[in-house]
């Protein structure tokens, strides 16, 4: 006779000092950060949740938990799903707040890539560089800082001085309003690692050299730049943007500022490789999605090891 499953009866997770309940959710969370489908995530939690239950383990350390859900996940997925799993959570809680900064030029899919990334890291405090800049124009006035009141790609429009003939005014202009926009920038994040918050920052104004980032100390900080190599490909997001916004982001003009927008991308992405922050591609969501967070992975580890040794110093 089949033994009947209490279904009722609370799953408790216990560590060194507190439980919690058992939370499908919070577990299918933790493990899309290998690259599971939400879907397929939630799928293994429940299947960590009947295998608890037949075996009646009403109350499950963490460390038995992930041990359960690596052999689980070997079997509904595969060998280098596990690992990815078990990587991540070898690292634990980690003791600083981290901070994302997801760059690159209009169109690429930063606001996406972020999205999705945020959701799978289970951060929920995500920021736009133009809601910062939007914040901006409402403390200075458009004879103060007339940068600030146009497009990234258009701000050589709002230059007031006389440029020399070899300079670029398209890349004067964005780097007039970088320097603006960083300002706010950097006040987001002071105030995110202050409240030992995580948070993911995106925008065009993540651009690497603008920020000095061993000014935060107290955080994990990230940058990553996002690429889109191939233009027709590239011109193809303006197009989709359209259609999702319901035209409140034309295609007409993007389209007529294509040049610029690539132009201020390589300029992007030659300060990247630059001051070595990696750069995507950005050709498949999920891929991308995966790559920045192998990427976030390796850069935490190596900047974990780093303090963990300077610790063993002193």
């Amino acid at each position: 006779m089949t033994k009947k499953i209490d279904l009722k009866k609370k799953i408790i997770i216990t560590d060194k000092k507190y439980g919690f309940p058992y939370s499908k959710g919070l577990l299918a969370t933790s493990i899309t950060v290998t690259g599971l489908s939400p879907k397929k995530a939630y799928h293994v939690a429940e299947l960590v949740e009947n295998h608890l239950r037949r075996n009646e383990k009403f109350t499950v350390s963490s460390e038995e938990l992930k041990s359960i859900t690596a052999d689980i996940l070997t079997m509904e997925s595969s060998t280098e799903v596990t690992d990815k799993y078990i990587k991540w959570q070898s690292l634990g809680k980690l003791d600083k707040p981290l901070i994302l900064l997801v760059g690159g030029t209009t169109g690429v899919g930063k606001s996406t890539i972020a999205t999705e990334v945020a959701h799978r890291l289970g951060i929920t405090r995500i920021v736009s560089t133009d809601a910062i800049r939007e914040v901006m124009r409402a403390v200075f006035s458009k004879d103060l800082t007339p940068p600030l009141y146009e497009s990234s790609f258009t701000a050589y429009k709002a230059l007031r001085t006389p440029l020399p003939q070899k300079v670029d005014p398209v890349i004067i202009g964005f780097m007039e309003q970088i320097a603006t926009v960083s300002v706010g920038i950097r006040a987001v994040i002071e105030r995110a690692i202050n409240e030992n918050l995580d948070m993911v920052l995106e925008g065009i104004h993540l651009v690497p050299g603008f920020l000095d980032f061993n000014i935060f100390e107290n955080a994990f900080v990230i940058p990553i730049i996002i690429s889109v190599e191939d233009e027709h490909l590239h011109r193809s997001h303006f197009y989709v943007r359209g259609i999702e916004t319901r035209h409140l982001r034309p295609f007409a003009k993007y389209k007529e500022n294509f040049d610029t927008i690539r132009k201020i991308g390589y300029y992007i992405e030659e300060l990247a490789q630059k001051n070595q922050i990696p750069i995507i591609q950005s050709y498949n969501l999920d891929a991308a999605v995966s790559n920045v967070l192998e990427e976030i992975y390796n850069q935490i580890h190596r900047m974990a090891g780093i303090s963990k040794s300077a610790k063993a110093k002193l």
